[in-house]
C-alpha cells in the first residue's frame, strides 16, 4: 500500500483530483444532497401509490440516479445497474410487485434511519430479499442519504479499494460491499484530519487509483501499454475539467445577468449563498447582493435550500420574493425544478416569477420536463428563459424595464 498520508497528501494536491473538483470545490455536490433526498422520497411515495413504473425510463428512480450521475466523475455510469433487462428481468424491481414493495420499504426505512447499525438492518434484510440484479450499487444512493455513514461504490472505486489495500474484494455482493465499507471507515477515522467526515472523500481516493487517475509508488515499471492508458486517463480528465471550468464560466455569466437587471429594477438581489465569492468579467457579485440574507417565514433545511437557488430577487428592504431563477447548463432541469417548488409551497403567495434558464439546446429538455404531471398538476407557474435571449436582452431590459413583468418578454411558457 505504501505510505497512505503520502498518497492521501498527493490526492489533495492534485488539483485535477476529484477530491479538488468534486468533492472540495463543486456547488453542484451540496446542492444534489436535498434534491436527491426529495428524489427518493418520490420513489417510496411513488411505490405506495401503486405509481411507480414497470420501466426505469420515466421513473422517479431515473430522476434520482440521473441527479447522481451528473456529479460526472467518480459517479459516471451509476445508472446502468437499475436499467430495466427485460430478457433477464433484472433488477427485479419493476415487474414484481413484492420486490418492488420491499424495495421501497428498504428506502424508506434507510431515509429515516438514524444510525448505522440501523441501515446494516435494513441492507441484510434486502439482501434476504434475494432479488435479482439489486445489488450494492444501490450504496451511491445510500451515500446521498448518509454521506457519513456509506461510502459510494462503483467498480472503480472497488478496483482502488483492491489497489490500496492488496485486496480481492469482487463487485455485486453486499456482504463485499459491507466489508470494505468498515475498512474504508476505520482508515478513515485514521486519517479524518486530512480527509472529511464525509466518505466521499476516501471513497474518490479510491475511484482515483481504480480508474488510474492516480498511481501509486513508483510508476518505473509500467508496461508501454498501461503507460499510455495512464497517459490517456490524465488526458480526458484534463478535458473533463476544462469543460466543466467553461460551464462554470457561463453559469456565472447569466447569474450576472440575472443580479444585474434585478438591480436596474429596483429589487434587493443575491446569488446562492455559495456562489456570493463569485464574479463576471471583473464583477463582483457581492459587490451588488444584500449583505445578509433575509428570515424567510419556513423552517431552517427549507431556508437552506431556497438559499441555493441561483438568483433570487426580493423586494427592496423586505423578506417579500418577487423572483427566483435556476441557471441549468448541463445539470438536471428536474433538481432546479424542485427547489423552485420548495419555494412555491413554502411562502409563495402568487406575485412571484419563476424561471429556469438554459442553454438553447436544451429547449426540449425544459419542455418536457415542465410538462411532467407533477409539475403541471402543482399549478406552480415556471418559465424559462434561453441564454441567448438573457444575454441579448440584458442591456435593453436594464434600460426600459420598469418591473419584473419585463421578463416575460424574453421568456416562454409550456
Amino acid at each position: 500500500m505504501g505510505n497512505l498520508t503520502q498518497i492521501i497528501q498527493e490526492y489533495k494536491d492534485d488539483t485535477q483530483s476529484v477530491y479538488n473538483t468534486w468533492f472540495v470545490d463543486n456547488d453542484q455536490r451540496l446542492k444534489a444532497f436535498r434534491t436527491i433526498r426529495r428524489g427518493v422520497l418520490q420513489v417510496i411515495n411513488d411505490i405506495k401509490n401503486k405509481t411507480f413504473p414497470n420501466d426505469f425510463k420515466g421513473s422517479s428512480l431515473e430522476l434520482v440516479l440521473n441527479c447522481i450521475a451528473e456529479q460526472k466523475q467518480i459517479f459516471v455510469g451509476v445508472a446502468h445497474p437499475f436499467y430495466w433487462k427485460p430478457k433477464l428481468r433484472i433488477p427485479d424491481i419493476y415487474e414484481n410487485q413484492a420486490n418492488k414493495t420491499a424495495f421501497g420499504q428498504f428506502l424508506e426505512n434507510c431515509i429515516n434511519a438514524k444510525t448505522g447499525e440501523q441501515i446494516l438492518k435494513e441492507i441484510v434484510r434486502l439482501d434476504s430479499q434475494k432479488i435479482k440484479g439489486l445489488g450494492p450499487a444501490v450504496a451511491s444512493i445510500l451515500y446521498y442519504l448518509h454521506p457519513t455513514l456509506f461510502p459510494p461504490f462503483n467498480t472503480a472505486i472497488l478496483n482502488g479499494f483492491n489497489a490500496l489495500f492488496t485486496d480481492k474484494k469482487k463487485l455485486g455482493s453486499w456482504s463485499e460491499y459491507l466489508k470494505i465499507r468498515e475498512v474504508l471507515i476505520e482508515i478513515n477515522s485514521k486519517h479524518k484530519s486530512e480527509l472529511s467526515n464525509d466518505l466521499g472523500a476516501i471513497a474518490g481516493l479510491c475511484f482515483e487509483v481504480g480508474s488510474q487517475k492516480m498511481l501509486i509508488g513508483s510508476d518505473e515499471y509500467l508496461s508501454e501499454a498501461e503507460r499510455t492508458k495512464f497517459e490517456k486517463g490524465v488526458e480526458k480528465r484534463r478535458k473533463e475539467i476544462q469543460d466543466e471550468k467553461q460551464e462554470e464560466n457561463l453559469h456565472a455569466e447569466m447569474q450576472y445577468h440575472l443580479l444585474k437587471i434585478g438591480v436596474s429594477l429596483g429589487f434587493d438581489v443575491t446569488p446562492a449563498s455559495n456562489d456570493k465569492s463569485k464574479a463576471f468579467n471583473g464583477n463582483s457579485f457581492s459587490f451588488i447582493s444584500i449583505d445578509r440574507f433575509p428570515d424567510l417565514p419556513t423552517d431552517k433545511d427549507t431556508q437552506n435550500t431556497i438559499k441555493l437557488i441561483d438568483v433570487l430577487w426580493f423586494q427592496k428592504g423586505t423578506n417579500n420574493i418577487i423572483g427566483a431563477f435556476e441557471v441549468e447548463k448541463s445539470t438536471s432541469i428536474y433538481s432546479g425544478i424542485l427547489r423552485l417548488s420548495d419555494l412555491h409551497f413554502s411562502i409563495a403567495d402568487g406575485d412571484e416569477v419563476f424561471y429556469i434558464i438554459i442553454p438553447d439546446s436544451r429547449e426540449k429538455d425544459v419542455v418536457m420536463q415542465l410538462s411532467r404531471p407533477v409539475i403541471k398538476n402543482s399549478k406552480i407557474n415556471i418559465k424559462y428563459i434561453l441564454f441567448s435571449e438573457l444575454r441579448n436582452n440584458c442591456d435593453a431590459i436594464c434600460k426600459f424595464g420598469s418591473d419584473h413583468l419585463i421578463m416575460d418578454k424574453i421568456s416562454k411558457s409550456v
